[in-house]
């Protein structure tokens, strides 16, 4: 394979003093020099490294390196742990500026009035305020309710039509399990 063991050096280290491969073999599988394995077990080189275990580390399993070391014409094969690294997904907080932070509670209105079955967790974390606002809005106690005007959060850029849908669907399905949930128990009484 092509791709090398996490920390080379230290892996080669390792091999040296706990297997009976051969230098040629480490050398190969740590994408080093021969001499530079020769150097490792004659002490010249990587003094003071400290071995790391291919084994615990899954690059290496013990019977790869028994059947190398039972022919020595046999090249160690790194193990490719296949390592899913999501990070497209996630969200960052991104800056409001002033001027458009009046637009989270008008946009809660919007959500408010034609998206009644959300419940207000929901709308404060589509549009980016608290739950106790999102409330207050719905009881129409917020403090500036007077001089809101509901805005579509999807126009304003605030979220996305996808997360709105998504939303949707949610307080759909957790309607349908209540209504359910509630004739379960007049069948029961």
């Amino acid at each position: 394979m092509s791709n090398a063991p996490l920390m080379p050096m230290a892996t080669a280290v390792w091999l040296v003093e706990n297997t009976s491969l051969t230098f040629k073999q480490i050398a190969n599988f740590c994408k080093l020099h021969e001499v530079e394995i020769q150097g490792i077990a004659d002490g010249e080189v990587a003094k003071g490294i400290v071995g790391y275990n291919p084994i615990i580390a899954r690059q290496l399993t013990k019977e790869e390196i028994n059947l190398s070391s039972k022919d020595p014409n046999r090249e160690l094969n790194l193990n490719s742990n296949e390592i899913e690294i999501e990070g497209g997904e996630k969200k960052s907080k991104k800056y409001i500026p002033l001027s458009k932070r009046q637009d989270k509670p008008d946009s809660a209105l919007w959500l408010i009035k034609q998206h009644s079955n959300l419940k207000d967790s929901q709308i404060a974390k589509l549009v980016g305020i608290t739950k106790n606002s999102a409330t207050t809005i719905r009881n129409k106690s917020y403090w500036n309710y007077n001089n809101l005007n509901p805005k579509d959060p999807v126009a304003m850029g605030l979220f996305s039509q996808k997360d709105l849908v998504q939303a949707i669907e949610k307080a759909e399905r957790r309607i349908k399990r209540e209504k359910k949930e509630k004739e379960k128990s007049q069948i029961s009484q």
